[in-house]
């Protein structure tokens, strides 16, 4: 990818989803996390600071709602684009999303491999912008952002699984070890394991070792996004 690189701002309440998000961004080619931040407040003021052309938005913030604060930013004369950060599943948001620059969505838990898919399509979305020669010119142009079919887990992992994992994990505030996930969730130990690392990995969870009396400190985990 050429020219200036797309400047990203990633809005996140979540300290360390935040982060992890500005990490996977600065992974892709072409992108550039700008600054981060944790309030619809802050994203304001981060805007009026500095331009950006996309925010990684989640719905979910403290003092206001992802879609409201995307509304208020048109208002204001903000005309960046949106990719939709968000772990509701309601098609209800994502149809008033569109008409608010919403073009992409990603659903909570997610792996680098998905965000860098949304991103990489948007980049050629932006790329293929101009006027179109005809029909089939404006549906090649909107056929690069949409996603396939499901989103990219890593091999052997699949969605309603870590879907259980991550309720199990969230439902249990003081944290579960792998053992205590596999009984919850009925699956292996090492099952549990390779999806709680996955959480780990993507942000929304943290670990941490248990010492029992005997034998080797177990890993705890916890669940640390705010959904």
């Amino acid at each position: 990818m050429t020219g200036q690189p797309i400047r990203v701002l990633v809005v996140e309440d979540d300290p360390v989803a935040a982060d992890a998000h500005m990490m996977y961004v600065g992974r892709v080619p072409g992108f550039v996390a700008v600054g981060k931040a944790h309030t619809g407040v802050e994203a304001r003021r981060a805007l009026d600071r500095t331009p950006v052309d996309l925010l990684l938005l989640d719905l979910h913030l403290p003092d206001v709602h992802g879609l409201q604060l995307a509304r208020s930013l048109r208002a204001a004369g903000h005309h960046a684009d949106v990719v939709a950060v968000t772990s509701a599943r309601d098609l209800a948001v994502v149809r008033e999303g569109v008409s608010l620059g919403v073009v992409q969505y990603v659903l909570k838990p997610f792996t680098f491999a998905t965000l860098r898919d949304r991103l990489v399509r948007y980049a050629e979305f932006r790329a293929a912008a101009g006027e179109a020669s005809g029909q089939d010119e404006v549906d090649r142009a909107l056929a690069t952002l949409r996603a396939p079919g499901r989103a990219a887990l890593p091999k052997g992992l699949s969605g309603p699984t870590l879907e259980r994992v991550s309720t199990a994990l969230r439902d249990a505030p003081g944290g579960l070890t792998a053992t205590g996930v596999a009984e919850a969730v009925g699956i292996s130990r090492i099952t549990a394991r390779r999806y709680l690392e996955h959480l780990v990995d993507s942000g929304c969870a943290a670990r941490r070792p248990q010492y029992g009396t005997v034998g080797r400190p177990e890993l705890q985990y916890r669940w640390t996004s705010s959904r």
